[in-house]
C-alpha cells in the first residue's frame, strides 16, 4: 500500500506528505516484525480498539462520566513505540491515554473499572479516564494539563540518569501541546544535561477543533522544533506500526548510549472527535472515511501479515473474537465493582 492512495482528497494528502508534492508511486513495503511480533502488535491493536469501542458505548449509557478522550485510529503509534523499550523504561502521556495504559500490560478491566469511577480501578475510582497510573507497569500517567508530560517525562529521565539507571522515558504529547512554553524549557534542559527521554509528538492533525496548520506554524515539520537545543527530530508514518518500531528503536538506542533526548513527530489520526462531547464538525465525513478506508492501522498490519502467507483470515477473526471476549468481560467488572468507599475521598492525598 502506498503511504497515499491517488483517492486521498488534497488536504488529507498533504498532511501526509508535509507538502504539496504526490507520493511517487513505489511497491508496499514489508514491515520489518517477525511474523511473532506481527501478530502480537495486531493483537494489542486490536484490544486498544475494541477497548475504546466499548469505551464510548459505555459513556452513551451513562456508566462513564466526565471527560473521556478515545484512541481510536492512533493504536500504531503507542503499540510500535512500547515495542522499542525494555524492562524498568517509563511512559508518560496526557490524556488520551487509555492505549498508553493497555500498551504497558495495565489491565483491561482495572482500567475499564477507573473510566467507571469504581473501587478496584487504577486510581481506585478517584481518577478517572485523564488521571490513572500503575508504579507496577512504569505508567507515570495520565495527565490533564496541556503540555504537562514534557517537564514530567523529562524529570524522570533526569531521575534516571542522577541514579545512573540504563532506562529511557517515553514522553508523548499531542501537536498542539508542542506550542506550550513548558515544551521548549524541557528541550533546552534535556539536551543540556544529555537525558535519556523520548519526546513523542502524536500528530493526529487537529489540537481540539483547530487544524495544526491554522494553529502552528511550520506546521510541516514539528519534529524539527527541539533543532535549535540540538536535539535531532525525526518525522514518522504513524498509522504502520512496523515504521514506529524502527524510528522507536534508534531513539532508544540513541538515548541508552547518553547522546540525549530525541523527537519523533508521529504522524497519526483520530477518527473520533477531540473528546465524546465533541462532534467534530470542523472536518468531512468523507476526509474521515477516507483516512479509515486507506490508512487503517490495524487493516494495514492485517494486509501485510496476510501477504506474508504464514496465517489465515480465519485465525485472524479467531483473535479479534478473543479481544471481545476480553473487553466485555472487563465492561461487566467495570459496571459491577462497587464505587469507592466515601473515606476514600481523603487517602491519597499527601504522600
Amino acid at each position: 500500500m502506498n503511504s497515499a492512495s491517488p483517492s486521498l482528497s488534497p488536504q488529507a494528502a498533504n498532511f501526509w506528505l508535509g507538502d504539496e508534492q504526490a507520493l511517487p508511486e513505489r511497491p508496499p513495503v514489508k514491515p520489518g516484525l517477525t511474523q511473532e511480533q506481527g501478530l502480537a502488535a495486531y493483537r494489542l491493536m486490536l484490544l486498544i480498539r475494541r477497548f475504546e469501542e466499548k469505551a464510548g458505548q459505555l459513556y452513551g449509557m451513562g456508566y462513564i462520566g466526565g471527560f473521556c478522550h478515545l484512541y481510536i485510529g492512533q493504536e500504531a503509534v503507542v503499540v510500535g513505540m512500547q515495542m522499542a523499550i525494555g524492562e524498568g523504561d517509563q511512559v508518560i502521556t496526557a490524556y488520551r491515554d487509555h492505549g498508553h495504559m493497555l500498551a504497558t500490560g495495565m489491565e483491561p478491566k482495572r482500567v475499564m473499572a477507573e473510566l467507571t469511577g469504581r473501587r478496584h480501578g487504577y486510581a481506585k475510582g478517584k481518577g478517572g479516564s485523564m488521571h490513572m497510573f500503575s508504579v507496577e507497569k512504569n505508567f507515570y500517567g495520565g495527565h490533564g494539563i496541556v503540555g504537562a508530560p514534557a517537564p514530567l517525562g523529562t524529570g524522570l529521565s533526569f531521575a534516571n540518569k542522577y541514579r545512573g539507571l540504563d532506562r529511557v522515558c517515553l514522553t508523548y504529547f499531542g501537536e498542539g501541546a508542542a506550542n506550550q512554553g513548558q515544551v521548549y524549557e524541557s528541550f533546552n534542559m534535556a539536551s543540556l544535561w544529555k537525558l535519556p527521554v523520548i519526546y513523542v509528538i502524536e500528530n493526529n492533525h487537529y489540537a481540539m477543533g483547530t487544524a495544526v496548520e491554522r494553529g502552528s506554524a511550520r506546521a510541516e515539520e514539528l519534529y524539527q522544533r527541539g533543532s535549535v537545543f540540538g536535539i535531532p527530530g525525526e518525522q514518522v508514518d504513524g498509522m504502520d506500526v512496523a515504521a514506529v518500531k524502527d524510528a522507536g528503536d534508534r531513539a532508544v538506542a540513541r538515548g541508552r548510549k547518553g547522546e540525549g533526548p530525541r523527537i519523533l513527530e508521529m504522524r497519526t489520526y483520530r477518527y473520533r472527535g477531540h473528546s465524546m462531547s465533541d462532534p467534530a464538525k470542523y472536518r468531512t465525513r468523507e476526509e474521515v472515511q477516507e483516512m479509515r478506508e486507506h490508512r487503517d492501522p490495524i487493516d494495514l498490519l492485517r494486509k501485510r501479515i496476510l501477504e506474508e502467507g504464514t496465517v489465515s483470515e480465519a485465525e485472524l477473526k479467531e483473535i479479534d473474537r478473543e479481544v471481545r471476549a476480553v473487553i466485555n468481560e472487563a465492561a461487566e467488572f467495570a459496571q459491577q465493582d462497587p464505587e469507592p468507599d466515601a473515606a476514600e475521598l481523603y487517602t491519597d492525598v499527601t504522600a
